[in-house]
């Protein structure tokens, strides 16, 4: 047989999975779940007695972390559920965009006058650990949220955006001022 006759498809992915199982009876209040392929924080749980049909049962209530929606599921106690792998990562905000995007995050530790060079204008560009540019993220959909960021950035704050990343997605889910830091 040669070489011809075997080909195998290869893809990026190096075999990380997006979620890990996990025992729905042993998933908690404020804990993540996936429901209906969402990512989602658990904000109530509540467990059934074993009955005549067999397991006992969980009724999750769960809100998906990206879009805020409310979702629901009823697994047995005993069978696995998908739980997220969820990771929340902190960059210094450079620039927004007159288009409403944010532009250029710089992972902290690094130094802007460092890598200047590095920085490719997107409507989206976040500096990360490896000195690469990320340019897909947007301003949150949370009008709070993004008021907060735009206020902030023109009196001229240095800001903190906190980013969640969860299945595959993205996105700003938080703002906070860097105190006494250095102009």
């Amino acid at each position: 047989m040669s070489d011809d006759d075997h080909h195998f498809e290869s893809s990026a992915d190096a075999g990380a999975s997006k979620t890990y199982p996990q025992q729905a009876g042993t998933i908690r209040k404020n804990g993540h779940i996936v429901i209906k392929t969402r990512p989602c924080k658990v904000v109530e749980v509540s467990t059934s007695k074993t009955g005549k049909h067999g397991h006992a049962k969980c009724h999750f209530v769960a809100i998906d972390i990206f879009t805020a929606k409310k979702l629901e599921d009823i697994v047995p106690s005993s069978h696995n559920c998908d739980v997220p792998h969820v990771n929340r990562v902190d960059y210094q905000l450079l620039d927004i965009t007159e288009d409403g995007f944010v532009s250029n995050l710089l992972a902290p530790g690094h130094c802007f006058n460092d890598i200047v060079e590095a920085i490719v204008y997107h409507p989206v560009s976040l500096l990360t650990d490896s000195g690469d540019t990320k340019d897909d993220l947007k301003l949150p959909t949370d009008d709070a949220l993004a008021k907060q960021m735009k206020e902030g950035f023109e009196a001229g704050k240095d800001l903190i955006l906190s980013v969640m990343c969860a299945m595959g997605e993205e996105q700003i889910c938080a703002v906070k001022e860097v105190v006494g830091g250095a102009k």
